[in-house]
């Protein structure tokens, strides 16, 4: 019996092994079954006869988000989308180059609180956006980028701008997508804007790779996908040509016309008629379009708690208030309100500009560090210890730091060496400001470190009219030009400032007239946002004077845009400080090395130019009492539908010694 029972085993090994390899055998035919699509062709139809195409799948997404405008450059690749927009009344605005395109939705996007949309074409379309994604990502701007791409069953194999365009927007992107099949756009799409809007719109990354998709209105596959981000900021879907134009197109191109001949040339066509059949595969049942529930931090009540009792101890109490205060969901008024309930003098500074409007009592606007190293607690909201902050140095080390950041990694960025926070809180900006005025409701602080600060103000702002009469070399003095500027800006003005040295005095000299009112590009100090921003700006708010104030240097960027201006009938008004130099980098470079090679420009007539594109030009050079009347009649020609450039030759001052370039 025992030689029998050890024996039966080696009996039963081949029945075993066939049946383990047949169960191999089925498992891999249906799993390369499932890979070909062929149990969801069992179950969904392929309309053969349907002239939909995907750019209406795109469209509908986007009109069921809200989107009012399309910023793109034509291409092929992307057509279907642009056709499809149009026809749903999305207004579609075409550009001279990428990077504005991405601008413009950037500046949408910070304006009005959803997402700003640009597409642009395979390859160099997508490889010019780079840089204004990049500021994007950087300033927190919910921003979704629609990529074209190769057909999907030619990428990698040399076709027409293929590049791994996945692995280029990865590390600058919180979301990246790539369509493999119609009936994926509408749930990539919808997943793509929460993740824009969801955190801190701006730092994700990560990415669905080329081979995989996200279930039909599955919020929990994105999620699986991407772990949790604080930031908002730009995304990235890619649409390969295949997946957006009609079934005959694609099929005209991706078959065989004729007949084949051979074992080989029978495959090649059935595998490719399946790959067709699988992206057109349920491409048009109905699917929802609409927006997914969004997924914003909040700080804990103890933790607003404890500030309100750091606060509520505090004699010289400073808030500073940054970009992120202004995301939503809490609206600028209520944000405003908050601020005044608390009654503690405030630096403002990026998309928080503007927000008490001019000459509020509270907003203190000169000797920033000099206030923060008096302050005994200071309020960081929204703004983070970069650069912008000297790292941390700036405040003191026996002030309690409070900061609030929606990002942990920014929120404690230079902790480790120059600063140390006495609470740390992660959550929305806005929301945290509104529920610690409510626990503070009722504090009062002593006037006179409000009107301690104030005064420094004022003696700033004295050194600043002293400058103004200073007599230049040649040309109009910029200090006084721009307080000029200043005074006649209406109410409704929205500011875009794009330069270096014109610019970082404008900052000092012109004051936005109320919240979401000044666009400049943020911590990234990017150069040519200009138009982009302008062409966003004026599209949200068409009833605003849209202002852009320019240094020469940028200002070469923007011009060529005026023709898209001209074309789509947007008027703004810019003024081009003309110093025939990059003034910001020859004020160091100079002492320092004792050159100014690379630095110089030319007086360029920059308003001629303008008006070659068909815009209005104006100069101003010499004549002061000249520049309020040639500032008006730019005003009014602005009034009456024209883009106008007023070209305002300047000379050089001492106001800006010392600035930092790098």
């Amino acid at each position: 019996m025992e030689t029998l029972t050890a024996a039966a085993p080696a009996g039963s090994f081949f029945p075993s092994f066939l049946l383990l390899a047949c169960g191999t055998l089925v498992a891999a035919l249906l799993g390369c079954a499932h890979r070909l699509g062929l149990f969801y062709q069992l179950m969904h139809k392929v309309d053969k006869a349907s002239i939909q195409h995907g750019g209406e799948n795109v469209a509908a997404v986007l009109r069921a988000h809200g989107v009012r405008f399309l910023f793109t450059l034509v291409g092929g690749h992307i057509s279907p989308i642009l056709v499809a927009c149009e026809k749903l009344g999305i207004r579609v605005v075409d550009t001279r180059h990428e990077v504005t395109a991405v601008f413009a939705a950037d500046a949408v996007a910070r304006l009005t609180g959803t997402v700003g949309v640009a597409a642009v074409t395979a390859g160099p379309g997508l490889t010019n956006t780079v840089t204004a994604v990049k500021n994007a990502q950087i300033a927190q701007s919910p921003v979704l980028l629609l990529g074209g791409a190769a057909s999907t069953l030619l990428q990698n194999r040399g076709a027409l701008q293929a590049i791994d365009q996945m692995a280029l927007f990865r590390p600058l992107c919180k979301f990246c997508a790539s369509v493999r099949r119609v009936r994926d756009i509408v749930p990539t799409l919808r997943a793509a804007m929460v993740a824009a809007q969801s955190g801190t719109p701006g730092r994700w990354g990560g990415g669905l790779g080329s081979g995989q998709a996200l279930r039909p209105g599955s919020r929990e596959a994105w999620q699986a996908q991407y772990p949790p981000c604080p930031s908002t900021g730009p995304v990235f879907v890619e649409l390969p040509v295949d997946v957006l134009y009609p079934y005959f197109i694609v099929q005209k191109e991706m078959v065989p016309a004729k007949p084949p001949k051979g074992l080989v040339a029978r495959l090649v066509t059935w595998y490719l008629e399946n790959h067709l059949a699988n992206l057109f595969a349920g491409a048009w049942e109905p699917r929802p379009e609409g927006p997914l529930p969004l997924d914003i931090p909040q700080a804990s009540p103890q933790q607003v708690q404890r500030c309100v009792e750091i606060l509520s101890r505090a004699k010289r109490p400073l808030v500073v208030l940054g970009s992120q205060a202004l995301l939503p969901p809490t609206p600028a008024d209520r944000l405003r309100t908050a601020v005044e309930t608390l009654g503690i003098p405030c630096f403002l500074g990026g998309m928080a500009r503007g927000l008490l409007g001019r000459n509020h009592p509270l907003h203190i606007r000169q000797n920033r560090s000099a206030a923060l190293k008096k302050a005994d607690v200071v309020l960081l909201a929204g703004i983070v210890c970069d650069f912008r902050l000297s790292y941390g140095r700036v405040l003191s080390r026996s002030s309690k730091i409070i900061i609030v950041n929606r990002n942990r990694k920014e929120m404690l960025m230079n902790s480790d060496m120059f600063w140390k926070p006495q609470e740390a809180v992660q959550g929305d900006v806005g929301s945290f400001v509104v529920t610690l005025a409510e626990g503070l409701k009722g504090q009062t602080w002593a006037s006179d470190w409000a009107e301690e600060l104030r005064q420094a103000d004022r003696q700033k702002e004295q050194t600043f009219r002293e400058k103004a009469l200073t007599p230049v070399g040649q040309h109009l003095n910029p200090v006084r030009v721009l307080q000029l500027v200043e005074e006649i800006l209406p109410d409704n003005t929205i500011l875009v400032v794009d330069g270096g040295d014109f610019v970082g005095t404008a900052a000092h000299l012109v004051q936005p007239r109320g919240p979401l009112r000044w666009l400049d590009p943020g911590a990234f100090g990017t150069l040519g946002v200009g138009a982009g921003f302008a062409l966003g700006a004026k599209l949200c708010r068409p009833d605003a004077e849209v202002w852009c104030l320019f240094g020469d240097g940028a200002f070469g960027y923007s011009l060529i845009e005026f023709d898209t201006f001209v074309r789509h009938k947007i008027p703004v008004i810019a003024l081009v400080g003309n110093d025939a130099g990059w003034t910001q980098i020859s004020r160091e470079q100079v002492p320092c090395l004792g050159s100014n090679v690379a630095c110089g420009l030319a007086y360029t007539d920059y308003h001629k130019a303008a008006m070659g594109l068909g815009a209005q030009g104006l100069l101003l050079s010499r004549e002061k009492d000249q520049v309020v009347e040639v500032l008006r009649d730019a005003q009014q020609q602005c009034r009456d539908g024209h883009p106008v450039v007023v070209n305002i030759l300047i000379g050089r001052t001492d106001f800006r010694d010392g600035s930092i370039a790098v």
